[in-house]
Parts: C-alpha cells; sequence; structure tokens
C-alpha cells in the first residue's frame, strides 16, 4: 500500500518535519518518490520507521542510524554488522533498564517515607536517618563526571 507523508505523519505521530529530516539524513534509503517529487511510503518504509524511533528512543544518535540504514542499502554483506549493533543496543537497553530500576526503588523508597510521614502527622519518628538506597552509587558516579 502507499502512504503520503502526511497520513504517515498521522499513522505514526512522527511530525513531517521529521519525516523529511530522516529522509534528507538517509534513514529511509528504499523511500520512493513519485514523478512530481512527493515522497511514497510504503508499508517497508513504516517498518522502518517504527525501528528508527524504537532506536532513537534508546539513545541512538542519528549518525548510528545511518550507519545502520547504510547496512540495510547492503543487505545480506552487513548482516554480520547490524546483528552485533543490535546485541550493543540491547545491552544499552538493558544498562538504562538498571538504572531506572534503581531510580524507582529510591522513588518508592521516598514516597513510602512521605507516605508513612503523613499518616503519623510529622517526618520525626519515622527514622533518625533517611537513607536512600543506591545512594553510595549516585553519588560514587556524580563525582565520575
Amino acid at each position: 500500500m502507499e502512504y503520503s507523508i502526511k497520513e504517515v505523519s498521522q499513522m505514526t505521530n512522527i511530525p513531517a518535519t521529521t519525516l523529511r529530516y530522516y529522509d534528507k539524513e538517509g534513514l529511509l534509503p528504499f523511500l520512493e518518490r513519485k514523478e512530481s517529487g512527493y515522497r511514497v511510503f510504503h508499508d517497508s518504509d513504516l517498518t522502518m520507521l517504527q525501528l528508527l524511533e524504537c532506536l532513537k528512543s534508546t539513545g541512538m544518535s542519528i549518525r548510528e542510524m545511518k550507519q545502520f540504514a547504510k547496512w540495510a542499502q547492503e543487505g545480506d554483506a552487513s548482516l554480520q554488522k547490524r546483528y552485533d549493533m543490535f546485541l550493543e543496543r540491547r545491552k544499552a537497553v538493558e544498562q538504562q533498564m538498571e538504572n531506572l530500576s534503581k531510580m524507582l526503588a529510591i522513588l518508592n523508597h521516598k514516597c513510602l517515607y512521605y507516605e508513612t510521614a503523613l499518616q503519623t502527622g510529622s517526618e520525626k519518628n519515622i527514622m533518625q536517618k533517611d537513607t536512600l538506597p543506591y545512594a553510595d552509587e549516585f553519588l560514587c558516579r556524580k563525582c565520575k563526571s
């Protein structure tokens, strides 16, 4: 099926300006154009957009996404490179998830702390020292920066 840039923008919630930028940067290597110059999107382009948005959400740079698009154009010759890239990306996401899990533990701790303070009417009787989970780890990371 064929879609216009407006239709794709509405379907994906990706602004048309971003779609044009992705095309200009070579992130949509198989995107076709009509004789009039209008972009014509196919289902395979939608799949690529979905993947690009996923990669973007993981923190992948445009430069890295361009490299992936280039490898996609190479076909089977770049299978190992693309596989390695996804292994690396997965590792990065797993690290992000671990960090987010630690942040969630801190937030949960503080929610419980304040919930208890609200129930008792004061912070005084909760605990002498409000020790956050993973506090040392976050402080050490700040020191390394």
